[in-house]
């Protein structure tokens, strides 16, 4: 017998199984009216009313629905209401500039946008027919009407479009089935042992690859989600020591900013011997992770994976072989990517090149069909990541092929910021590469070679702030002379890199 996998599976069990425990506890100080402790039954019921909304507004199965969010139970509890329905949930960054989420909802063709109150004025300059504000849960919830079914569900149906910096000037839009969201759940879930008494604390965005799918995993298992809107170290260990938290998803960033907070810390160390959490984004320093054994008392895993493939490649977690070695030698196996997943396959091509496949991998990118083909030829997912596979069969990510920087474990295109500064009348040339940097991992830094005319790093920076998110403008301008190029006029960016990664083991931070 053949059942279709789908997202809603997730919600239906939680609402069986736990429907009188807390499920959410949402953020207290945002600007929408917080949803306080919401419990499981409640959770599907909000859910059930969305989709009865989008009913009512004629929105059909495959149509699209964009959220622009920070974290909130609103944006988690859309992960069931519109995908569980049948439509395409597109989870926006919050942190874009008006013109790029005006692009990717265009792109995109939703039908339906709902934003955050502090976002509110970005739905202005939308050409969609409906758009809410969420808090106003009037025009996000029909209550008390029963949505109408899915008829025919697919696992092989779209369930989320998520946009991605790549290394085009434009987003791409990351097609995932519920079939990938499923499996990708379940697997991830599986590797980090979730269960009914996990404290899940969202440090990381919703938006990014679907919250890496714990929304889906934790719901599934009944455990607790606790929504936390601004990412804040000492907040973050208030959060652990009131709610009880045993499990965090973050980039580097949100470690390092967990141990500069634990430095001022009055008292033992929240979660000291029950938290632990998952790092992605960018291979953290040994020390890093030593730190995190050590002073803070958590257990640190590690992930790799892209947006692409839902996003789960390897898996790096403590293991039985590592008890007896120092906490030196145990973060330095931990400082590696990672083994395949279960269901994963991994393997390096002649160039290096870091290749995968598996059941996580998305169906394409919206509308471009020559990107998906390109991405996956072969069969295989083509990461863009340079690297090798070591004797104990870890991956480790050694030089990024394609031209992406990764800052606070967000990706930015340099392209995409080179379109921007060279804009700039002043500005005859640039280069925009990440530099390492011990907060964000990498740092974006421009490179610029000018007409001659005055102007400033800081002119040039404010010029990027009009057109690109704030996580995407460069922090660092540096003036040449002139730019390495090729005889046929292509850019070294690798003899850029040189002076500023000289003495690293790898050209990822």
């Amino acid at each position: 017998m053949f059942y279709p996998l789908t997202v809603r599976d997730f919600l239906d069990r939680a609402e069986q199984v736990y429907a009188d425990r807390v499920g959410i506890v949402d953020e207290p100080d945002q600007p929408a009216p917080s949803l306080g402790d919401v419990t499981y039954r409640e959770m599907a019921a909000l859910a059930r009313a969305q989709a009865a909304r989008l009913d009512q507004l004629g929105v059909p199965v495959g149509g699209r629905v964009a959220v622009i969010s920070q974290n909130s139970a609103r944006l988690l509890t859309s992960f069931f209401g519109v995908s569980g329905w049948g439509r395409i949930l597109v989870p926006i960054n919050f942190r874009l500039a008006p013109a790029e989420i005006e692009y990717i909802v265009g792109h995109s063709g939703a039908d339906v946008v709902f934003a955050d109150p502090a976002l509110k004025d970005v739905l202005d300059s939308l050409d969609v027919q409906h758009k809410f504000v969420l808090g106003d849960d009037d025009g996000l919830y029909l209550r008390d009407t029963e949505p109408r079914a899915w008829e025919s569900p697919d696992e092989a149906a779209t369930a989320t479009i998520n946009y991605t910096s790549g290394t085009t000037a434009r987003p791409k839009g990351v097609q995932l089935t519920h079939r990938n969201l499923w499996l990708n759940a379940t697997v991830f879930g599986l590797h980090k042992t979730i269960s009914d008494r996990d404290v899940l604390l969202h440090t990381l965005p919703m938006f990014h690859a679907n919250g890496w799918g714990m929304p889906f995993g934790i719901t599934g298992v009944g455990g607790k989600h606790i929504v936390l809107r601004q990412v804040d170290g000492a907040e973050i260990l208030r959060r652990i020591d009131r709610h009880g938290v045993t499990l965090m998803c973050a980039a580097p960033a949100v470690v390092n900013a967990a141990l500069d907070a634990a430095a001022e810390w009055d008292g033992p160390i929240p979660g000291n011997g029950t938290v632990r959490i998952v790092v992605a984004g960018a291979p953290p320093p040994t020390r890093t992770i030593e730190r995190v054994i050590d002073d803070l008392g958590w257990e640190f895993c590690q992930i790799y994976g892209l947006t692409e493939t839902s996003p789960i490649v390897t898996v790096n977690r403590m293991r039985a072989e590592w008890d007896d070695l120092s906490t030196h030698e145990q973060a330095r196996r931990l400082g590696r990517a990672g083994a395949p997943a279960l269901g994963v396959r991994v393997k390096v091509d002649v160039d290096s090149e870091v290749l995968t496949a598996s059941n996580h991998n998305l169906d394409g990118y919206w509308e471009q069909p020559e990107a998906s083909a390109a991405a996956q030829a072969g069969g295989w997912f083509h990461t863009g990541d340079g690297g090798y596979i070591d004797d104990e069969g870890y991956v480790v990510i050694s030089d990024r092929k394609k031209d992406v920087i990764i800052s606070g474990g967000e990706n930015v295109s340099s392209i995409e910021v080179e379109d921007v500064l060279t804009s700039h009348p002043a500005v005859r040339e640039v280069a925009v590469i990440g530099i390492p940097d011990e907060k964000w991992g990498e740092l974006v830094t421009g490179l610029v070679v000018t007409d001659g005319s005055a102007v400033t790093p800081e002119e040039l920076i404010k010029h990027c702030r009009a057109s690109l998110a704030g996580y995407k403008c460069p922090k660092r301008i540096e003036f040449v002379e002139t730019l390495p190029r090729t005889a046929t006029g292509k850019l070294q960016k690798f003899k850029l890199r040189e002076p500023f990664w000289a003495g690293h083991e790898r050209q990822v931070n």
